[in-house]
């Protein structure tokens, strides 16, 4: 097992030592989520979930077969961080279910075989850690951004957050309690904007695909998925002052049937390959 401290609700074990973080062991996300620092933008959901970004050491190296939980923002990053995690250990195996945060732990919670759970906020991640499905405490291994996604060229010349609710655009959203959605509409309430979207979307890649198939002019995701869009697709920055950061958080989950491995691939997301595979992407660092 890892050493990261454990919360109360599970039987306490021996720790390793570990060399402090600059901002300490453990950060407590609450409604600002800032003790090492303040964000530029909003925080994501509150949390009552402690934190580390400190990786552990693992015990030995990890085998077997890992099956990741991951939001679907973290598609195409966490295809090659599993292949780099694979290639630094051979005897073990990631397979990854990419969708949005609050049906992934949905599953898990109704019993779904995870190893591993990534969530796009703290909120979903919370209702993992609350009733003590997971194997030890969630770690924050990134940030994101929200970004309206348009295609190559703006045709429809929108310049901000209050242009969504223009009569002749067809805006596309993530539904409420899915991370990209629930951020949406924390955006837009902000701003004092209020827009009657075409669509819903299960997960930010629904929002995505909606846009680059013609269907709907525009929506807001995260700036990452607009960087994944290539030449066909093109961000209008949202201010800081109304944006919402965004934290990644995962966990192993406690009835997985490789725990020692699930712990090894979060404390691996923390480590300096992952963090480069993130960063390339256009994560942000852990915070």
């Amino acid at each position: 097992m890892s050493a990261r401290k454990r919360q109360a609700n599970l039987p306490p074990a021996p720790a390793r030592k570990r060399a402090p973080t600059p901002c300490g062991r453990l950060v407590v996300l609450g409604a600002l989520l800032a003790s090492c620092g303040s964000d530029d933008g909003h925080s994501g959901s509150a949390s009552t979930t402690a934190f580390t970004t400190a990786p552990a050491t693992s015990a030995s190296q990890p085998t077997g077969n890992l099956t990741v939980f991951a939001a679907a923002s973290l598609t195409a990053s966490f295809n090659e961080i599993g292949a780099a995690f694979m290639k630094a250990n051979p005897q073990a195996k990631t397979t990854f279910s990419f969708d949005a945060s609050s049906a992934l732990v949905g599953q898990i919670i109704q019993g779904a075989p995870a190893d591993v759970f990534a969530s796009a906020d703290t909120a979903n991640m919370d209702k993992l850690t609350t009733p003590g499905l997971n194997a030890e405490p969630a770690v924050v291994f990134a940030t994101n951004k929200l970004a309206i996604f348009v295609p190559k060229g703006n045709p429809k010349g929108i310049t901000g957050v209050a242009d969504l609710a223009r009569s002749d655009l067809k805006v596309v959203l993530c539904a409420d309690g899915v991370p990209c959605g629930t951020y949406a509409k924390q955006i837009l309430a902000s701003a004092g904007v209020t827009v009657t979207p075409v669509s819903y979307e299960q997960n930010v890649k629904g929002v995505v695909t909606k846009v680059t198939a013609g269907e709907a002019d525009t929506g807001m995701v995260y700036t990452t998925d607009i960087s994944a869009g290539g030449d066909a697709a093109q961000a209008v920055a949202i201010p800081d002052d109304i944006n919402v950061i965004s934290k990644y958080a995962a966990a192993a989950v406690k009835a997985s049937t490789n725990v020692t491995s699930a712990e090894s691939f979060v404390d691996y997301l923390l480590g300096t390959d992952a963090q480069a595979i993130l960063a390339k992407y256009g994560f942000g660092k852990p915070t």
